[in-house]
């Protein structure tokens, strides 16, 4: 699969704790992608460690609730009033803009005015960080890329997928399903499903080859029917919510859903509090020979996480066997690893 990024990613190693631990890299002035996901339930998850570091409340927190949320029939709709930027052939949208767009405090959650309020890119069971692009989901692309991983006629699973690159990048490997989670309902209706869209529609605005970023114009008329539409759309599905309360909903639904042969997910790890419910949330969802693709930093200062706890905290549980597939030693050490059943081929 040729899905190739050049991304020059700057390391900051601050020590001042944000929400991941550290100044994250951007693409450039839109704040981007991807984070980390959380399960913050009205009570604490049973087997998670106690509440320790910066940003941890100790009040029980109520997720939203679980819901699916569907293609529009008119898919430009989905692209109205985005601004798309290219990269090596993959689009996505500008989230700086999306970001002015939901300021008013009319979208749902609000949880843009209340992430600038909070000067914080993680308020616990409010906003889990999904407006911007981490650095291990480069960090994962680069590996299915280079480990070739195949996708053709599998089921797979972007869990915690904020801007949907990973699930993308499946898509795009002809993968028979994707499906797309994440803890909020704004983040999958303004960044994850316009992107699927836009990488799905071939409208003629040129995105394809090169590595220059450049900006696109969204389609201004009902795109014409292209290479991946409707056929790749009609493979995905998008869910918010968090992750035991979506497991709930994918397998007692009217159309059940079968379990996934790869889950997909990046910094979803840097809070200890949720290893019990993203376990649970593998356990129940994964294939019984399939297979997960974590990616995540060593650590994450401030609150907690990271591969060391993480490993740990499945060993103890006896469930999968843990591996490290890839490790990127820049500036922060930064981990892929790949999760199995004990008892899976």
């Amino acid at each position: 699969m040729a899905f190739r990024f050049n991304f020059a990613i700057e390391e900051n190693e601050s020590t001042e704790p944000g929400a991941h631990g550290e100044a994250d890299s951007q693409l450039d002035p839109p704040k981007h992608e991807q984070t980390a996901h959380a399960a913050a339930a009205c009570s604490p998850q049973p087997g998670t460690a106690k509440h320790a570091g910066k940003g941890r409340s100790e009040n029980k927190l109520c997720s939203p609730a679980a819901r699916e949320h569907h293609v529009p029939e008119d898919v430009s709709k989905v692209l109205e009033n985005k601004v798309l930027e290219t990269v090596s052939d993959l689009r996505y949208v500008n989230v700086a803009v999306v970001e002015m767009t939901c300021r008013d405090g009319t979208h749902g959650e609000d949880i843009v005015s209340k992430s600038v309020s909070a000067h914080s890119d993680l308020i616990p069971g409010v906003y889990e960080g999904g407006l911007k692009i981490w650095e291990c989901t480069f960090d994962l692309l680069e590996y299915l890329s280079e480990a070739d991983l195949q996708f053709a006629n599998k089921a797979v699973l972007d869990l915690g997928c904020g801007a949907g690159l990973l699930g993308i990048a499946a898509l795009r490997g002809k993968a028979g399903k994707v499906h797309f989670q994440d803890y909020n309902s704004t983040v999958i209706n303004e960044i994850t499903l316009p992107n699927v869209v836009a990488n799905c529609v071939n409208d003629g605005n040129g995105t394809g080859g090169g590595d220059d970023r450049k900006i696109v114009k969204p389609p201004s008329k009902r795109p014409r029917k292209a290479e991946c539409l409707p056929d790749a759309l009609s493979k995905c599905r998008f869910f918010s919510g968090e992750w035991s309360e979506v497991s709930r909903l994918l397998l007692s639904s009217c159309e059940p859903c079968s379990k996934y042969d790869v889950i997909l997910t990046s910094e979803t790890i840097y809070n200890p509090d949720y290893y019990g419910a993203l376990h649970d949330t593998l356990s129940q969802l994964l294939d019984r020979n399939g297979r997960v693709y974590l990616a995540s930093k060593a650590h994450y200062f401030g609150v907690g996480g990271g591969i060391y706890l993480f490993e740990k905290f499945i060993e103890e549980r006896k469930v999968f066997r843990i591996s490290t597939v890839k490790v990127i030693d820049k500036g922060l050490k930064r981990f892929i690893m790949e999760m199995a059943f004990k008892d899976s081929s």
